[in-house]
């Protein structure tokens, strides 16, 4: 819980310091940059919650990386490396690119599903998150085959979880508590 309230001050921070700079949409994008190059790649995510590796190789690494980063980016990252929070990048991306869509008026609707989505079924869905939020609304949709079936709908802090894999959980919990 306190990583995520740490998420949300730090892309609050960010927020306010690309709203002062005009540079609101290029901190966007390198947000998502973040959170797409931080999803796929597995050595990054394990190179980031290691704490054996030390905070310059870290900012090495993170340079490398994200080389055409705005300077904003390029601070929030060394901050967090500094604050020995850099295992949190990820959730602080995540938290700035949906205050920024809010700033925006526009909200970005996170679908989780085993399989791709076609077109049909991601009309429907924005249809129903746009009338349910109200704002214009984007679908990013991120293919996860360990929830096995069903999807998972998340649209700023709110969160529906109607995978298989959860469900199963979900009767695992009962049983165990049951014996």
């Amino acid at each position: 819980m306190s990583n995520s309230r740490a998420a949300i001050r730090y892309a609050k921070a960010i927020l306010g310091l690309a709203i002062d700079n005009k540079a609101t949409d290029a901190v966007e994008k390198d947000m998502r940059n973040v959170v797409g190059t931080i999803s796929e790649s597995k050595e990054l995510r394990d190179m980031l919650s290691n704490p054996v590796i030390s905070g310059s190789a870290k900012k090495d690494v993170l340079k490398a990386v994200f080389k055409d980063g705005h300077a904003i980016s390029e601070g929030l990252m060394t901050m967090l490396v500094d604050n020995k929070r850099i295992s949190i990048l990820n959730e602080v991306a995540l938290k700035y690119i949906i205050l920024n869509e809010d700033l925006k008026g526009k909200d970005v609707a996170y679908v989780t599903t085993a399989v791709p989505m076609t077109q049909n079924l991601e009309k429907q869905v924005l249809k129903q998150v746009a009338s349910i939020t109200g704002n214009e609304v984007t679908i990013e949709n991120k293919v996860d085959e360990s929830i096995i079936g069903g999807f998972i709908l998340r649209v700023g802090d709110l969160q529906y979880d109607a995978s298989v894999s959860n469900k199963l959980n979900n009767l695992r919990r009962e049983f165990t508590n049951s014996l």
